[in-house]
Formats: structure tokens, sequence, C-alpha cells
């Protein structure tokens, strides 16, 4: 079979084409999804790609996060369909309370966009089984309010049941708690994080790696592991 997976676009994303791309070159069939819409389709998998949605008006990912099509993404998320929200997507997630916590603007106030270092905390999830706990990937970063925050309890309720699907290494780039990049939920199916890995999947297109410039292609497992765990819950 042909993983189908979904892809939605709001109004201001802008890596909705990317985060297709990334899915065909894994192997999946990309379906493009609208956010006024009820309707996913029929695809196996969502992903809720990076952008601005809705301008970033009250917080970014707030808006979106009441969007049409959220209603069915979580109902989805609730049977266990895979969900990846990269960057913004990250921000819709925690905002309709699929995953914890919150992100708020950078500590420096900057926006910023750098190839980044991350190490993969939970390789359990079905966006992340093609890595292994404890590897090093390099995955490209661009945002202005990237930054982790919880509150002291809920940090250690998401530290103490291995919810942190990856963290920073080298630098903290917005100053998130914990140096956490990205989280999953306990089921391991709704993962977030704010780096891009759909701007990783192709050589020539990616980060510069000691081998070649731009040859990296770390972000490709993310949508491997996807389309392999769709295929394995057939």
């Amino acid at each position: 079979m042909t993983a189908r997976i979904g892809v939605i676009t709001f109004p201001g994303s802008l890596d909705d084409r990317d985060a297709q791309r990334a899915v065909r070159l894994a192997g999946g069939e990309p379906v493009a999804l609208w956010h006024g819409s009820h309707d996913l389709d029929g695809v196996d998998a969502l992903v809720l790609p990076g952008g601005f949605s809705y301008g970033d008006y009250l917080r970014a990912g707030a808006i979106a996060a009441l969007a049409p099509i959220m209603s069915e993404v979580k109902d989805a998320a609730a049977k266990g369909m895979p969900i990846l929200g990269i960057c913004n997507g990250f921000q819709m997630l925690v905002e309709a309370h699929l995953l914890p916590g919150g992100l708020i603007r950078n500590a420096h106030q900057q926006f910023i966009r750098r190839d980044q270092r991350l190490v993969v905390e939970n390789a359990d999830t079905a966006w992340t089984h093609g890595f292994e706990a404890g590897q090093e990937i390099v995955i490209p970063l661009k945002n202005a309010d990237g930054g982790f925050t919880c509150s002291a309890e809920t940090l250690k309720q998401i530290e103490g049941d291995g919810l942190v699907a990856f963290r920073y290494r080298g630098v903290n780039p917005n100053g998130s708690l914990d140096d956490i990049a990205g989280l999953t939920n306990e089921r391991g199916n709704v993962v977030g994080l704010m780096p891009h890995p759909e701007h990783a999947v192709e050589p020539g297109f990616g980060p510069q790696t000691p081998s070649a410039m731009r040859s990296g292609t770390d972000g490709l497992t993310f949508f491997t592991s996807a389309v392999a765990a769709v295929i394995a819950r057939v």
C-alpha cells in the first residue's frame, strides 16, 4: 500500500509544499488539505506545516488551533493517527492541547535561522522510530516564537514521562526550558518540533555537513518513519 499523508494549508502557511515534497521523497502520497474543511480525505497521517498561520495574531498558532479542520485533527489524534506539527504546526498542537506547554517569543527577541544540532531523546514515536535514542541530527531552524515554556509541575511531568522528543545541542537558540526542541504525546503518535525536517530531505538542498555542502538529509527520516508506521498499522 501507499501511505497517504495529508498536509494542511492554513492562511499564512509557507512550508506546506515543502512538506508535501518530503512526503513524496519518503515514498508516501501527499494529500493537500484545507484549514476550512472538515474532510481529512481518508489520509493515514497528517502534517501541520510551518509558516505564520492567520498572521500569528493573538499568539502563534492560536487562531489556527480553532480552525474547522482541527476538530478532525483532534479526533484523528485520539484514534492514534500519526500527526506531525512543524514550527507553526507545533505551536498549533500546543494551542490545541494535543501537546503540553506553550511557545513564546525567543529569549533574544529576534527571528533566528540556523542549521541546528538536535539530540533525539525519544525514538519510540511514529515519526522518530527510524532514529536511535541519543543520535545527533542537524535540522534547519527558523522561528521568532520558539521558546518552549510551561509550569514547573508540567515540566516535571514531561521529563518524567519521557515526552521530550528532541533537545537542542550546542546552543539553545530561543531560550527553551530544558533545551526542549520537540515533544511527543504519551501514545507517541503526535510529535511537534520547532526545527524544519522538510528542509533536510534531499542532497544539495539541506544543511551543511562535513562530507559535502548542503548534503544533510536527516529530516527525511521523519517522513520515512511515518510511512513505515502507517504500513505497520494495516
